[in-house]
């Protein structure tokens, strides 16, 4: 196998920092390169021979996008606003079962079905949980709806590692909506 010609991969792998520094501010050029050069050498095995510019630029992007992802939700949670984890989400989920009225009566009781203390935190959550889920796909509400409001178990491991990435997309979304401040639309 062809070995990498690293002076290129850099030129690719800065190229593509520097375009992510632009669209997401939160991060610094020199950051997303050294993070971007970092896994292309831990890959250097996997990467050989596949030097075209597409497959290197793709792959730069895919580091570049996700170490901007946690460096947003880092940020986001030292910001010191409230900040829903994806166990948050399902509880959300579990009381859409209950109307708003038979919510507010389990204020401060123990609820059977999600194991936790009702607390007056739960009708924020549930308002930013419907928030949240109108901003999902359709193959996400209905999963979570199936697995997380109905309790009916996942009809196979591919649709329960979907409902943990649909709840991880919610938690987001109930994130992205108290910081915002928007109203549901």
């Amino acid at each position: 196998m062809a070995e990498l010609n690293w002076d290129h991969v850099n030129d690719i792998a800065l190229k593509v920092a520097k375009e992510m520094a632009l669209k997401w501010p939160i991060v610094e050029a020199d950051d997303v390169h050294q993070e971007i050069m970092v896994h292309m050498v831990e890959q250097s095995g996997y990467l050989e021979g596949k030097q075209d510019d597409e497959f290197l630029r793709k792959v730069s992007w895919r580091v570049a996008k996700q170490y901007a992802s946690k460096e947003q939700n880092y940020r986001d949670l030292m910001d010191d606003q409230y900040y829903y984890t994806p166990e948050e989400a399902r509880n959300a989920l579990r009381t859409f079962i209950y109307t708003d009225e038979e919510v507010s009566q389990l204020i401060g009781k123990k609820d059977d079905l999600s194991r936790c203390r009702i607390s007056d935190n739960i009708m924020s959550a549930r308002l930013d949980a419907s928030a949240g889920l109108r901003k999902l796909n359709d193959r996400y509400r209905e999963v979570l709806g199936r697995i997380f409001v109905e309790g009916l178990p996942a009809r196979d491991d591919a649709e329960l590692r979907m409902s943990y990435r649909a709840v991880d997309a919610l938690a987001i979304a109930m994130n992205s909506h108290v910081r915002t401040g928007k109203a549901a639309a």
